[in-house]
Formats: structure tokens, sequence, C-alpha cells
């Protein structure tokens, strides 16, 4: 911006003035002294441009800009939300206030304030210009807008988060987190009141791949959250089904039946964090608090734990210890390629659930100590062995190291226990050890429903008892109200307790819900078929999109309807696909239905030596009820430990 001038030519100035003849009647103009720190023997660098940007009062204009559009943000901001006015709004405005910096820049050098109005700078007499007493005023005008500004700020960081009550120390003590300083305004206490879903975070990165990072950080503010005992917090599944879709608040609210909405936004940038959250009421889409985390990626652990607590402190509950997570940045590695291996294993298909295992194979060594990469290793091992992805014999091997490694770390890890439990239940048809494992888990991590279901479907299989069970998952619906899924585990629940018609009813909701999801028709032409209503339990059946559980109920239905050759066509077809490695149970089960009994005992067995998952089931199965005064059978559940022996009376 600087140049060399003399006379505005870029030619060299002299040091000195150059002797004038003494009869010469002129005056000479003699050049100041030379500012303090020249030598006179350099080019004199004058800034000119610069010099008339301050003459111009451009800096000064572009100053007052700035500040005046910071203070109108802030409450744009807010509106914005109260009308529910989409996120893009909200850049817009920015951007059109960014765009307006250097055309108010350019008017305050094209134009200047005279008496007599507006007019062009190269119209004004510098002899009659005002700018010094404009430049004045607009001192003035800025130091009353930052005066606001520091005002604002300091009733928003030291009065206005004042408002909220101080947490009780047993509150404070349970949630074990450093309450960020924006703490927003208390909530009415009423139970209804004491409700929320967490709305999957939306991933403002350049790189869309951090897609991961911001489904993980908005499944860990469900988790943290889902720890309060007297706070309805809606499952991921439910929450996720709105990922992307532009609804408007209070009809998601309504639809998930909750008072309160958390969302967010990430921004990552290699090891930097921005992380926005904001806790919305829901009947007006008012903002209740909201807080932007400028962190490292190594603060990832105190920003969930400051977030989760934050939003229990603003409905007035209390986090239990196990919610809050590590706080040292010593596993941030290893914990960021969990969160990946969870973003595959959520696709659920076995290309991506494969992939998963091998990233979480990968956080273990990148972290060998980090006990929440051992315990996901495990489970996934138990589930890609359950479902006959990988053999048992080598998920059996691979999950009990895994696990073991994990509790040997932290024996207070609820995942692990709960695996462990899963594992000696499918594994090792061993339910005692299995309920102990799982009594433990639900013991440090007394809110996890999904360890209730758990713990209620043993229950179920060794005592018949299916009271928890349909408890579990009737608390899953409540935090599920939109996952066709949980209704349909309902439904499950009530036809395992012999409920036919409690459970062709939530089938039916789960149909409607999603009418091409796999094994939901097959389930409910189970239900209609002891329920009597043949012809029903037909038409559902044929709708099963998954050949394997068709046939796993046609051969059934077709022989109570008489139509006995159909019924051998669909059988035969059940074993030759089906039967002689994965799915022996089945033609078990429907032998029994056709009172074939010596073939139902063959093929049972045969799935009891393979170790397939139906036999664990087989006591209180309602398909095999027949089947109960054969010695054969009593066996059977003997080697299965469900009876203690043959003679056992509570059987």
């Amino acid at each position: 911006m600087g140049k060399i001038s003399a006379s505005g030519h870029g030619q060299e100035r002299k040091d000195a003035v150059e002797p004038v003849p003494a009869l010469t009647p002129r005056t000479v103009a003699v050049e100041p002294n030379p500012v303090p720190g020249e030598h006179g023997h350099g080019p004199h660098i004058e800034f000119k441009f610069l010099d008339e940007l301050r003459k111009r009062n451009v800096v000064r204009v572009a100053l007052l800009y700035l500040v005046v559009c910071w203070l109108i943000l802030e409450p744009t901001h807010v509106v914005f939300h109260m009308l529910e006015v989409p996120a893009w709004a909200n850049r817009l405005v920015l951007m059109l206030m960014a765009l307006g910096l250097p055309a108010v820049a350019v008017f305050a050098w094209a134009f200047e304030i005279t008496p007599e109005g507006l007019k062009p700078t190269v119209q004004v007499d510098p002899r009659e210009s005002i700018r010094p007493l404009t430049g004045r005023r607009l001192d003035r005008a800025i130091m009353v807008v930052m005066a606001l500004a520091i005002a604002y700020f300091v009733a928003d960081k030291f009065w206005l988060s004042k408002r909220l009550p101080a947490a009780t120390s047993e509150q404070t003590s349970a949630q074990g987190a450093t309450l960020p300083s924006a703490t927003p305004q208390p909530m009415p206490t009423a139970a209804d009141d004491k409700s929320i879903a967490v709305l999957p975070f939306v991933n403002m990165s350049a790189d869309k791949e951090q897609e991961y990072f911001s489904d993980g950080l908005t499944e860990e503010l469900i988790n943290h959250l889902a720890h309060a005992s007297d706070l309805k917090v809606i499952a991921r599944t439910s929450s996720f089904q709105f990922k992307g879709r532009n609804e408007d608040m209070r009809t998601i609210a309504t639809k998930l039946g909750v008072a309160h909405l958390l969302e967010g936004s990430v921004r990552r940038s290699r090891k930097e964090l921005r992380i926005t959250a904001q806790l919305i009421r829901a009947s007006d889409g008012s903002q209740i608090w909201s807080q932007t985390y400028d962190r490292s990626l190594n603060d990832i652990f105190k920003v969930q734990n400051e977030i989760a607590g934050t939003v229990a402190l603003a409905l007035k509950t209390a986090l239990s210890a196990s919610a809050i997570g590590p706080s040292d940045a010593a596993s941030v590695d290893a914990y960021n390629i969990v969160l990946k291996g969870n973003f595959m294993w959520h696709r659920g298909n076995k290309g991506d659930m494969q992939l998963a295992l091998a990233l979480y194979q990968e956080a273990t060594k990148v972290d060998p100590n980090y006990a929440p990469a051992w315990a996901k290793l495990a489970d996934a091992y138990h589930n890609l062995g359950y479902s006959g992805q990988i053999s048992v014999a080598d998920a059996k091997s691979a999950g009990l190291k895994a696990v073991r490694r994990a509790l040997s770390i932290d024996p207070n890890l609820a995942e692990a226990h709960m695996t462990l439990g899963e594992i000696h239940c499918d594994f090792d048809w061993d339910f005692k050890a299995a309920k102990a494992e799982q009594e433990k888990a639900l013991e440090l991590d007394p809110n996890n429903l999904a360890f209730r279901e758990d713990l209620g479907i043993l229950t179920w299989m060794a005592t018949g008892n299916a009271d928890g069970y349909i408890e579990a998952e009737r608390q899953r619906i409540m935090r599920n109200p939109v996952d066709a899924r949980a209704l349909y585990t309902l439904g499950d629940a009530y036809f395992d307790a012999h409920r036919f018609r409690e459970s062709a009813d939530a089938l039916a909701k789960a149909l409607e819900l999603s009418p091409g999801a796999e094994a939901f028709s097959s389930e409910y032409a189970g239900a209609l078929l002891f329920m009597g209503q043949y012809d029903k339990a037909l038409a559902a059946a044929e709708r099963e999109p998954n050949e394997e559980f068709r046939l796993g109920v046609l051969p059934c239905i077709y022989w109570k309807l008489g139509r006995h050759a159909e019924s051998d066509a669909a059988l035969e077809e059940l074993k030759k696909k089906y039967g002689q490695e994965l799915d022996a149970y089945a033609v078990g089960q429907m032998h029994t239905c056709r009172g074939e009994t010596k073939a139902a005992l063959d093929w049972l067995e045969r799935a009891y030596v393979q170790h397939q998952a139906g036999p664990p089931f087989m006591k209180f199965d309602r398909y095999l009820l027949d089947l109960h005064k054969e010695p054969r059978f009593r066996d059977l559940l003997v080697k299965l430990k469900l009876l203690g022996d043959t003679s056992d009376p509570s059987y």
C-alpha cells in the first residue's frame, strides 16, 4: 500500500534542500525534520491510501457496522428459533451481513456528510468538509454500541445464568460435571415435563465423512441423559428417524411425546471442534439454553459431560454417577475409532458389520487400556456369532477374550457384564451364569432398558414368567414411539407369554409403521394361527418378504387349513434350503404342528447338537407344547439346564 514519493511521482527525495542563490527573491520550503527513528538515508514511505481511509472515516464506519451486526445476530438467532425458521435462514443472515461490509466501506469512501446532506466526496471542497465532526460523532456511536455489547455480555454471563438456582450438593456430586457458564433458566417440575429427545446433531464439517462423529456425539448424549431415573429420554432409533428431515419442532415433539428437544451441530477440523447445543421448549419452540463450545478433540469427554449435566440441571433431574464418562484425553483416538465402528454397525448390513468389527479391533490396538473398545469388540463377536456370520466357536473364543480384557480394565463396566451374560446364555447355554452377569449389569446401570429386556427374556426362558419381558418392552415403546421394531418386540413378548390377541394387536401396529420389515408378517401370522384365524394367518404369511421366516410358518398354516400337499411342499423346501445348518429348530416346530412327534424330536436334537439359536427357547415355546409329555423332549430340557432333571416338579 505504501510507495516511494516525491511530488507524487515515485522519484527518490533528497536528504537536504539544494542551496538557493542569495539574490533569488523567493521563499524556500524547508523539509521538516526526519521522523524519529529515520536516518534520512533511505526513502520516506507514506501510506497515503491508509491515511485517506482514516480521513474519510471508512475505518470508523466499518467498525461500527461490525459491532452493530454482532448485536443484531444474537436476538435474531433466538427469534428464528422461536419461529422455527430453518437453519439455512441463520446462515443467510450471516452471509448478507458479510456482503454488506464491503458495500458499507465503499459507500463511506465515495460519499460524505455535509451540512447540505449526503454528497459524493469528490464534489466536497476540503475547506468546507466536516469530516472531523463526523468522525467524532462516529467515535461516540462506536463507544455507545460497544457499551451495549459489553453490558449484554456481562448480563448473559453473570446475571441471566444466575437465574437458575444452583444445584444441590447431591445433584452436583451425582452429575460430576462442571457446568458451562451459560446455565439455562429453570423449568417446570411437572412429571410430564421431564421428557426430552436428542435430535441428531448436524455435521457442519467441510468433510462430510465426519458424519460418524456428529452421530456418535448424539448417541453419547442420549446415553448420558438416559441415566436420569426420572427423565424420559427418547431412544436413538426414534430420534434418528428425523435425521435430515426439516420438520416443525412441535410436530417432532408431538410424535415423540416429549416436552423438550436438544439439537445442535458439530464442526470438526482435524483436532479442533466447534459444538453448538440448544435446549428447546417444544410447546412454543422457544430456546431455553444454548451454548457454543470451541474445544480441542481432547476435550470431547468433558464437553459431553457438560452438555448432559446442564440439560439435566435445566430439567431439574439428577444424573447417576454411571452417566459421567471419562474426563481425560488419554483414549480420544480409540474413542474416535469406536464412533466410526458404531456408525458402520448401525447400517446393519453384513459388510458394514464386518468393517465395524475391524474398527473395534483397531481401537483396542490404538489404546489397549480403553475398556469400552474391548466391550464393543466382544459385543460384535457375540452378535456376529449369534446371527451365523461367523462360527459359534470363533465368536465365543474371541468374544470371551475381549470381554474379560474389558472387565480386567474396568470391573464396573456394565456393557461388558451384559455381553458376558449373553455369551454364557447363547453360546454356553449356562443360564445361571448368564443371569448373574445380567443382574450385575442392571445393578450398575439400572435405567438401561436393553438390559431389562435381556434379563426378562432369560427369566421367561427359565420360568415361563414373561411379565418382566413384557414390561421392559412396554417401557421401550415409551422411549421408541415411532420405532416399528419396538412394537414388534412387544408383540414377540406377548407371543412368548401365549397372549396372542395382544401379540396380534402390537404386530399389526408394527406392520402399519413398517409394512415390508422382515419377520413382522410371519410373527403376525403365528399369532393369528394360534387364535384359529387360519385364512388371515395365511394371508399374513404370504406377505412375509424373508423366505426363511415365511417357510417357518407356512407348513403349519397349510396343515391347519387341510391343504396337506402344500404343507408337505413348503416343509420340504424349508428343510432343503435352511434346515440342515441354519434352522433345524423351525423344522422341528413345523413337524410338531403336524403331529409328527418323532420327526420333530429328531430335528430339535439336531438343532441342539449344531448349537443353533432356537433350543434355549423350547421349554415354553407354544409350537412345542404337544411334546412336553415326551421323555426325549424332557431329556433335551435337562441337557439345556432348563430342567434340573426329568422329575423336576417345576416342569
